[in-house]
């Protein structure tokens, strides 16, 4: 059985420098671990199963280094990669944690911050692209405001659209291979974050100059934390064509961000989320954004990200046997499934009207007694993601 279970490079698997390397500091205590080098993040993540590793620039390179300095961080994690195998699938800008981003980056008050913000990102795009990225996340994590008057939220739009058009520019006249991945959040750590969902999200990236470069990459999570349901947000983003890289992590209810590992808090939105990735085709990496709980030593870190994994390969095969099960197939029927994927009009605007059954001789009384069957089908899943078929 643990077999079944261990994670190899195909499944995708990757993690950020920044989850494994979290030093358990939160606002109301200090670290109670040391810092973690990257080497040794890429070392043992590949000795996991892992196949990606993940990093904000400053995860790599500390803020202020000298040029210098920069190259040698970059020369030993590039040396690590070769000696592992590992990929750089995506990277990101820290644009958030030094006290020069307070009140945002792309949309700060101050246009020094934000011609600084810009170049910030600019610099990290060559080195993602260097180190074989095709993903660039960009999370607006101090992007908003607490305030009413502070701050204009239609003009910083137009400051973030700004910034987004000019980063499409620059990969589109340097030929990069990258795409950019606006990563949703409703608050934490600003009181309102822009772009909180990813409805919001979407809906933005249709403003955009090059609004194919711009996809989502949605976390389990900052929608349930809004109270929202996760993979419905997932299977938006799957139907506008815009999941281009996506955050997995565990979460209990609407509270702050938990970053629990995934599967922990709500398992059965995490058995419906892999259900849906792996049977929609899903071929991004399944990327952990999650904190190793600040009680944890240095295995229990280990531990913890190994369990990420495990959680998520237990879930597919439970997802598969699901859709496998006979029983499972006629409940679906049974639900009328295969009737929502018929298109409602296919006769088009003019056979729906001469249509007397859609109207005129359709039994409302009749059609309001039929049983959907929902609750048999829901608990066949249920007893799935349990283990009792």
């Amino acid at each position: 059985m643990t077999e079944r279970f261990t994670p190899t490079p195909e499944d995708k698997f990757s993690f950020g420098l920044w989850t494994v390397g979290w030093q358990g500091r939160d606002p109301f205590g200090d670290a109670t671990r040391a810092a973690l080098d990257p080497v040794e993040s890429v070392q043992r993540l590949a000795e996991l199963g892992a196949y990606g590793v993940t990093f904000h620039d400053d995860d790599l390179i500390p803020f202020g280094s000298s040029d210098t300095e920069r190259e040698s961080h970059i020369k030993r994690f590039r040396q690590a990669l070769d000696a592992t195998g590992l990929v750089v699938p995506m990277a990101t800008t820290n644009l958030f944690t030094h006290p020069v981003f307070k009140d945002g980056a792309f949309t700060a008050n101050d246009r020094d911050i934000r011609r600084y913000a810009l170049r910030k990102t600019l610099r990290n795009i060559d080195l993602a692209v260097e180190l074989g990225a095709h993903t660039y996340v960009a999370w607006g994590g101090r992007e908003g405001a607490e305030s009413g008057a502070a701050k204009d939220v239609r003009v910083a739009l137009d400051r973030m659209k700004e910034a987004f058009d000019l980063l499409g520019q620059y990969v589109t006249e340097q030929g990069y291979d990258l795409r950019f991945a606006v990563e949703p959040k409703p608050n934490e750590p600003r009181g309102d974050i822009l772009l909180p969902t990813v409805g919001h999200a979407l809906a933005f990236i249709e403003r955009l100059e090059r609004p194919e470069l711009v996809g989502v990459n949605p976390e389990t999570g900052h929608e349930q934390m809004a109270g929202l349901n996760f993979t419905h947000g997932i299977a938006q983003a799957l139907w506008a064509g815009k999941l281009f890289h996506i955050d997995l992590n565990g979460q209990s209810g609407i509270k702050y961000d938990q970053d629990l590992r995934f599967g922990s808090g709500n398992l059965r939105d995490a058995f419906w989320l892999v259900d849906l990735l792996e049977s929609a085709g899903y071929t991004g990496p399944r990327h952990f954004d999650f904190k190793p709980p600040r009680t944890e030593d240095m295995a229990g870190v280990w531990a913890s990200a190994a369990g990420n994994m495990r959680n998520y390969l237990i879930l597919k095969a439970r997802s598969a046997a699901f859709r496998a099960d006979p029983e499972v197939r006629e409940a679906l029927r049974a639900a009328r499934l295969h009737d929502l994927a018929r298109p409602t009009a296919e006769d088009g605007l003019a056979g729906l009207l001469a249509d007397r059954t859609a109207f005129e001789d359709f039994d409302a009384e009749e059609a309001g007694e039929r049983g959907m069957a929902f609750e048999h089908l829901d608990q066949l899943a249920l007893d799935h993601l349990l283990g009792a078929r």
